[in-house]
């Protein structure tokens, strides 16, 4: 019989953008207009992401479609990826995740690939954190202070050194 445990989650739910400091703010309202310029003529659900790297930098990316769904690309790693071909050594610091289809009061969280994605990214930076919010226009910010937080029990380049 195994024994239990429990996978933390530091996660902290903002009422709005508004709560945040400026600088997140503008990270959110950034991600919210990268969404609109999504291309998704298939789903219509544009997702946006604005990635704010240590520089100050900040790179947008939205989900670009294709007939052929798996040749698609999320926001996240259209961002992401976009960041580390600009500066293969940079560090990612916060990431802001919005669709603006989205109401009510559960911002949407980044998809399985994009998570090991983003996973993969903290340990190309040597374990420091990226910090995601993920927002709903004019409601709640999830806030986690790790991307690495949201695929517990991840694979990663430690189970291909034999």
């Amino acid at each position: 019989m195994g024994i239990p445990h429990s996978v933390p989650l530091d996660l902290v739910i903002h009422a709005s953008a508004s709560d945040l400091p400026e600088a997140d703010q503008a990270l959110l309202n950034a991600a919210h207009e990268a969404a609109l310029r999504a291309y998704a003529p298939y789903s219509n659900f544009q997702v946006g992401a604005a990635l704010r790297m240590r520089d100050g930098r900040v790179v947008l990316g939205n989900n670009q479609e294709n007939a052929s769904f798996p040749a698609g690309t999320c926001a996240e790693r259209t961002a992401l990826h976009a960041a580390m071909a600009f500066d293969p050594n940079g560090v990612a610091e916060t990431m802001a995740i919005v669709v603006p289809s989205v109401t009510g009061e559960r911002p949407v969280t980044p998809c399985g690939i994009c998570r090991q994605a983003l996973l993969e990214q903290e340990m190309r930076q040597k374990r420091e954190p990226l910090r995601l919010l993920m927002g709903v226009p004019n409601g709640p910010v999830y806030e986690v202070r790790s991307a690495g937080q949201l695929l517990p029990l991840s694979f990663d380049a430690s189970f291909l050194n034999g």
